[in-house]
């Protein structure tokens, strides 16, 4: 699947490992929580990045003491209307100041990508056969947000109030 990373879809350097298969010898490897638990030790003495994806039912807090560890942090839309991952980016970003990748992955569309960014994501895998055209426009199409975010945009209702404030 594609990946959209800095406004433009790019080359994937990361190996999204299923639990149970076989870890590749060299390159950068993304593991499940259950898999970084289990092989913790083995996936540190490989001496590559290391990612880990998280369900929207796992927390950051509970990679909290590892995070130093991970080049990437992959969060999982399983519906689109599941929002608990973008919660968990703020959580990485804001609360324990992850700087490395944050990285959406499942049932993600064109409408949620600029509240994605707002919330930290570096990346999204999109869906085959989406263009870049229109993941843009998408982005183009809202140009002031209603709710705050990781990002520090200027809401609605903060310019409503600036606004009263001039006697506008």
């Amino acid at each position: 699947m594609p990946l959209l990373k800095d406004g433009a879809f790019a080359d994937d350097s990361w190996v999204q490992v299923a639990d149970g298969a076989e870890i590749p010898g060299d390159g950068p490897v993304c593991v499940s929580l259950k898999r970084w638990r289990a092989e913790r030790d083995e996936l540190m003495a490989r001496g590559t990045q290391i990612g880990i994806r998280l369900t929207s039912e796992q927390t950051p807090g509970q990679i909290e003491d590892d995070l130093r560890h991970f080049g990437l942090v992959a969060l999982d839309f399983p519906a689109f209307t599941d929002g608990r991952s973008y919660s968990n980016a703020r959580r990485l970003r804001d609360r324990f100041n992850y700087q490395g990748e944050v990285r959406a992955i499942g049932d993600i569309l064109r409408d949620q990508y600029w509240q994605l960014s707002r919330c930290g994501f570096d990346s999204i895998v999109v869906k085959e056969g989406e263009t870049l055209e229109g993941w843009k426009a998408a982005v183009s199409a809202i140009t002031t947000p209603y709710q705050a975010a990781s990002d520090g945009a200027e809401t609605v209702l903060s310019l409503r109030q600036r606004r009263m404030a001039a006697g506008r």
